[in-house]
């Protein structure tokens, strides 16, 4: 198993290393990707939540619980992985990465910020399937941020994704 994880992990630093090296080049690109990074540590998500709730009434109340639950669920789970797993991040490894902005936490897998982000749109999505063209692009655009900005490996966005997805889905199944 050891032997496994040192391959994936020398794998996951070739393809962290090639993108962040590209996106080194562009220090606007790097900043937009700042910024969305930002604003998935949560800003961006109670937002919407608050959108819901005021825009919608009860429904939108529904579905910002549904959310928040889901939310709670999440944070526990990715926080007893990281902290089981003990996966230092990129920046961290000594593989010549820099972080472009600071890690919430010490260690990387999974990406939080992905679980979180997949989770919070297929949740949203089944309350307001009209909203896809926002989410689905603002949470790609965080699961790439992550690598790009040097907090995390591919493999980490992967796996956090269908944490993520399992998580949301599995929200439905009990709450609606």
């Amino acid at each position: 198993m050891r032997a496994l994880w040192q391959r994936l992990t020398k794998f996951d630093a070739f393809w962290c290393q090639n993108w962040h090296r590209r996106s080194s080049q562009y220090w606007l690109m790097q900043r937009g990707f700042a910024i969305i990074s930002r604003l998935g540590d949560g800003i961006f998500w109670y937002a919407l939540i608050a959108f819901f709730v005021l825009f919608d009434g009860l429904d939108g109340t529904r579905a910002g619980l549904h959310m928040l639950a889901t939310s709670v669920v999440g944070l526990a789970l990715y926080k007893s992985l990281k902290h089981g797993t003990k996966r230092e991040r990129p920046c961290n490894a000594g593989i010549g990465i820099h972080a472009v902005v600071a890690p919430l936490d010490r260690y990387s897998f999974p990406s939080g910020h992905t679980l979180h982000a997949v989770a919070f749109s297929t949740v949203a999505l089944f309350h307001y399937p009209h909203l896809a063209w926002l989410l689905v692009p603002f949470t790609l655009l965080i699961a790439a941020s992550r690598v790009v900005l040097g907090l995390h490996y591919p493999s980490d966005v992967i796996v956090a994704s269908g944490l993520g997805l399992g998580l949301g889905y599995g929200s439905l199944k009990l709450f609606t």
